[in-house]
């Protein structure tokens, strides 16, 4: 399991674990970004890149270093909008931040320290509130700081010309005529989808993709992929099983129910499932029976290796990889970026 401690105490956990080239080798000069008539160079984004943890990241080389140096280039951004704005307020960047930033961050009471106490049991492992409240406190006090530095971040982009030009990888994903889909197939934004229904992160991540539906419509076709792991017995049957709704155009109820009944994969739970959702059973229960897709799944699982999914879920962006349970911000970052390139 891909896994982030935070203040020592509390575990926080993203994802189920087990290319494209760029057509021309970046250099040190390259101007990445511009703020305003400022240029940030490649050179300058690697000296803050290059010193952050690979273990940060995941999946291929290609996309961990994009992923540092797009990190660096952010900070890098942003500081120097801070930097102006706090000029052009006459402050130093402290203040500027006390003012834009500390001071706007809302307390968090004790009541709040409960709630995400008893929400969270798994992830403060078995230690007493006592023992955690204070790793509590600050954790949601930091999400909080990054919610509203995020916020004035944003709203310092809209007052001056930011220019991303750091170009991300792309994998290019085998695809298989057979996967379940959604929406149209000529939408602007492609996103492949590797998952497994017996992870429970695959579960967590749904809300963040109803929320890209909700917000982008047309404009995403998702295409689902089996990645089923290996520390999950029932996984792959689940997915041939889902497979097998497929052909039957049941395969998002199906998907749906096996996500909201995960302690209920066995055998038959997949074929009462099937019953309950109005499928011809004894269609569905041959399909099953015989592992009619058993290829396909593998097929599945073999074009997710060689993209560079190491762990459920993973989404492949127009090709950009997004690994874990993601909020729908880190989707939004992404989908907007492509939405953005696609006008120039």
């Amino acid at each position: 399991m891909k896994k982030l401690t935070l203040c020592g105490a509390l575990v926080v956990v993203t994802a189920c674990t087990s290319s494209a080239q760029q057509a021309r080798r970046p250099t040190g000069s390259d101007v990445v970004a511009t703020v305003g008539s400022q240029a940030i160079t490649l050179s300058e984004v690697d000296d803050m890149a290059l010193e952050a943890p690979t273990s940060n990241f995941g999946g291929k080389l290609s996309q961990a270093l994009y992923d540092a140096r797009r990190g660096a280039l952010e900070e890098i951004i942003a500081s120097r909008l801070m930097d102006g704005a706090a000029k052009a307020e006459g402050i130093d960047r402290s203040a500027l931040v006390e003012k834009e930033i500390t001071a706007k961050v809302p307390a968090v009471t004790e009541a709040e320290v409960a709630v995400w106490y008893q929400a969270n049991q798994a992830r403060v492992q078995g230690a007493s509130l006592d023992k955690v409240r204070q790793a509590i406190r600050s954790f949601l006090t930091q999400e909080r700081m990054q919610k509203v530095r995020r916020q004035y971040i944003d709203e310092l982009k809209s007052k001056t010309s930011v220019r991303v030009l750091l170009d991300p990888p792309r994998q290019k994903v085998k695809m298989a005529a057979t996967s379940p889909t959604r929406g149209p197939a000529d939408a602007p934004i492609q996103i492949v989808e590797f998952s497994d229904f017996q992870c429970p992160f695959c579960f967590r991540v749904g809300p963040s993709l109803k929320q890209v539906f909700d917000t982008y419509g047309d404009r995403i076709h998702l295409v689902y992929r089996e990645y089923p792991l290996p520390n999950h017995p029932n996984a792959k049957p689940a997915s041939e099983a889902g497979l097998c709704a497929n052909e039957q155009g049941k395969f998002w109820p199906f998907h749906d129910r096996l996500f909201a009944s995960q302690q209920k994969l066995g055998g038959s739970d997949l074929k009462q499932h099937a019953a309950d959702l109005g499928l011809d059973a004894a269609r569905f229960n041959a399909c099953v029976d015989s592992h009619k897709y058993a290829d396909q799944v593998e097929a599945d699982i073999n074009a997710g290796n060689e993209a560079g999914v190491n762990g459920t879920p993973a989404f492949f962006i127009n090709g950009r990889m997004l690994s874990g349970a993601q909020p729908f911000e880190e989707f939004k970052k992404i989908i907007d970026d492509e939405l953005a390139m696609k006008k120039k």
